[in-house]
């Protein structure tokens, strides 16, 4: 299918903010603040979906309600770019109900992560659009390491070039700060570059599209895999197992982790046992810590996108290539 870059943000754009997960009414008044404000300081009109605040028993909303925004949006000639509001468990409820046509004939960006894996790699399959792995509306209202997750924002979503992508001096996990030891590489082959597409978000939502029609394809890609503090090793390890029994799951290019929370206990040490206990992941280059997760800061990435990983003999780079406009 032919890939679609969606135009690029400019000042004055107008971003709707949408709910396919948890509802907006579930942050509290100071985020919802401090996240407006500081979308309007990059200079973007912020709009709301009409159910987003729908709140039912378990935190979100009825399926038509999130379908009907979502349609909304993209049908909307001024909206220029959906974010969404937070993740959650189910926004792979909408997929079977979703008119695939009016995304494809209203293409514009579409950034979220976490459980927003489901939509937006489901998006990417049926529409060929490519969408984006990074910030929630919830993430403008954050404070920790806010610089960062801002610029590469924009080196994605707003900037038309390829970027590096370089180690944020610090992170934060549950409001403590870290000293970031940047990129480990856990293991590298002969080749001292790799290019591919990008496949990824969060594992554990990927896999709940196995056996559907909304599953990538995992062959010959490079994968952008993180999980949060809920998924500890033991749940890792079978969740990433699962993924690479799929169809092409010995024949990835490269596996990209981002960074992982501390309650997760997925230490150094258990990532790398986990990667080496893997037949399939034999002689495949791995590398670890990148800036994206449920940690801060994170940053955003094309998902259908292509990405570059290169390695020096103590060192390893990964850049961001697609970053393209339609005309």
């Amino acid at each position: 299918m032919k890939k679609i870059f969606p135009e690029k943000l400019q000042k004055g754009d107008e971003i709707r903010i949408i709910a396919p997960a948890r509802s907006l009414s579930i942050l509290s008044e100071d985020v919802k603040k401090r996240a407006i404000e500081n979308l309007e300081k990059m200079g973007f009109v912020v709009t709301f979906s009409k159910n987003c605040e729908e709140l039912d028993i378990l935190h979100s909303s009825s399926i038509a309600s999130r379908v009907s925004d979502l349609h909304d949006a993209f049908l909307d000639t001024n909206v220029k770019a959906v974010l969404t509001v937070i993740g959650g468990f189910n926004s792979h409820q909408l997929l079977p109900f979703i008119d695939y046509d009016i995304i494809k004939n209203n293409p514009k960006i579409l950034c979220g992560f976490s459980d927003i894996t489901a939509l937006a790699n489901a998006i990417t399959i049926k529409t060929g659009l490519i969408t984006y792995s990074g910030l929630h509306f919830v993430s403008f209202g954050k404070l920790s390491e806010i610089e960062y997750t801002l610029k590469y924002f924009e080196k994605c979503l707003v900037q038309n070039k390829e970027f590096t992508v370089s180690p944020s001096k610090t992170w934060t996990d549950e409001k403590k700060q870290y000293k970031n030891s940047g990129i480990k590489i856990i293991q590298k082959n002969q080749k001292n570059i790799i290019e591919g597409e990008i496949v990824g978000g969060n594992l554990c939502t990927i896999n709940l599209l196995q056996g559907t029609e909304f599953m990538p394809e995992i062959k010959n890609k490079i994968l952008f895999l993180e999980d949060d503090y809920e998924c500890q090793a033991e749940n890792f390890d079978r969740d990433l197992q699962s993924l690479l029994h799929q169809k092409g799951g010995d024949s990835i290019k490269a596996i990209i982790f981002g960074r992982f929370q501390v309650a997760s206990n997925i230490t150094d040490e258990k990532l790398e046992f986990i990667v080496k206990t893997k037949p399939e992941l034999t002689n495949i280059p791995v590398i670890s810590g990148v800036d994206f997760g449920h940690t801060a800061p994170l940053i955003t990435f094309p998902i259908g996108g292509t990405a570059r990983l290169t390695f020096t003999e103590n060192d390893a780079m990964l850049e961001i290539l697609s970053n393209e406009i339609t005309k």
